[in-house]
């Protein structure tokens, strides 16, 4: 049984799992990760998430506000062998809850063209591809995506 919990990036389960997606982004990003790391401090994060299976923290996510309507997904990671089980569905479908919640209409990620399954798992969440925003304009690498909160 899972167990979503609402925090912030200060949450110490958050931060070590944190310290493994950086881990597995610096084998997939190569050369490009430094670029990447720069937009992913956690210590910007008030809306970050764990999930708990039977008390072990599995997964994270978090948003942040991009503008006054619209949430950042950030920090999206399933510890491997997890992977499979629902567990980002119920991530993403949280982190938009919380971010409907406090008013936003609209949430927006960046993802990388080698996460293939990450990619096709927002599609499924309706999620579109957009046009690269902020930072990630011009960056071939990034896949970003926009969904309206309903």
């Amino acid at each position: 049984m899972i167990q979503l919990i609402r925090t912030t990036s200060d949450h110490p389960d958050f931060g070590q799992l944190v310290a493994e997606l950086d881990a597995y982004l610096r084998i997939l990003d190569g050369d490009d990760h430094e670029f990447y790391a720069q937009f992913n401090k956690t210590s910007l994060l008030k809306n970050a998430l764990i999930v708990y299976e039977n008390e072990f923290p599995v997964g994270i996510g978090a948003y942040k506000e991009y503008d006054s309507k619209t949430a950042e997904i950030k920090r999206m990671y399933t510890r491997p062998e997890y992977r499979g089980q629902g567990i980002a569905k119920a991530i993403i479908t949280e982190l938009e809850l919380w971010a409907k919640e406090e008013g936003y209409t609209m949430a927006i990620l960046e993802t990388g063209h080698l996460q293939k399954d990450a990619i096709g798992l927002y599609q499924k969440l309706g999620y579109q591809i957009t046009e690269n925003f902020g930072q990630y304009i011009g960056v071939e690498n990034s896949v970003c995506m926009k969904k309206i909160l309903n």
